[in-house]
């Protein structure tokens, strides 16, 4: 199976970035003089996506007219959230938008370079209604820990703490578009909290390891350090 469709979440007020980023939307930070956002559509383009769906809330007027601007040729649709629905409810409303069984999601603060094909592969032969791809790290005390089992199920999210090593959440997923919009969700959620951490019990959530570039700028340190690491 191939996905060649994205929802990238880019609603984020970005609000521990201000002090180096202020009145910008997250995504919108310039890396080396170029939205941060860049980095993620070029990284999804060259891993075969063609369609792109993005969730914006915060001042999106200024990301439709980079995007228009700079990637005159895109094939996109904007999701507006009129009030912040959480993660899960902009993937909800997105996913609506979607035309694909499968479709992939990230974040557009987050940069983790995973090979797309091999994410939709496992996701089609494990039959999971999603699938996350986690990223190896080590001593880090910023993220939590999924832990899977021998069948790449997931078995537990542990909460942040220091960590010497751990698999983390790197933020793409591929989901099944129908199963998920079939859940009894609000419009209002989390997608970590009350969909992943409430349904890996009685769901097939899988998880597939990447041990790919990583970096999120959500906080000044690693905004600093995409400076120096994206060109």
């Amino acid at each position: 199976m191939v996905i060649n469709e994205a929802i990238i979440l880019a609603g984020g007020l970005g609000t521990r970035l201000r002090s180096v980023v202020p009145d910008l939307p997250k995504c919108m930070a310039p890396v080396n003089d170029t939205p941060f956002l860049s980095y993620v559509i070029n990284h999804l383009q060259k891993q075969g996506i063609k369609h792109f769906i993005f969730s914006l809330g915060y001042k999106s007027e200024a990301i439709v007219a980079f995007i228009e601007k700079d990637f005159p040729h895109l094939l996109f649709k904007t999701c507006i959230e009129d009030e912040p629905l959480g993660t899960g409810g902009a993937i909800k409303k997105a996913l609506c938008m979607a035309k694909e069984k499968s479709v992939l999601v990230t974040n557009g603060d987050t940069l983790f370079k995973v090979d797309v094909t091999l994410l939709a592969g496992f996701h089609a032969l494990s039959g999971a209604e999603c699938t996350l791809s986690l990223k190896p790290m080590k001593n880090f005390d910023r993220y939590g820990v999924v832990e899977v089992d021998t069948d790449h199920l997931v078995k537990s999210f542990l909460e942040k703490q220091h960590y010497e090593y751990g698999l983390i959440n790197g933020g793409v997923y591929a989901i099944h578009k129908h199963r998920f919009l079939e859940e009894n969700l609000p419009e209002k959620f989390s997608f970590e909290k009350d969909y992943m951490e409430q349904y890996y019990r009685k769901r097939r959530i899988m998880g597939v390891v990447q041990d790919e570039y990583f970096i999120d700028i959500g906080i000044p340190e690693d905004y600093a350090r995409a400076q120096s690491e994206l060109r």
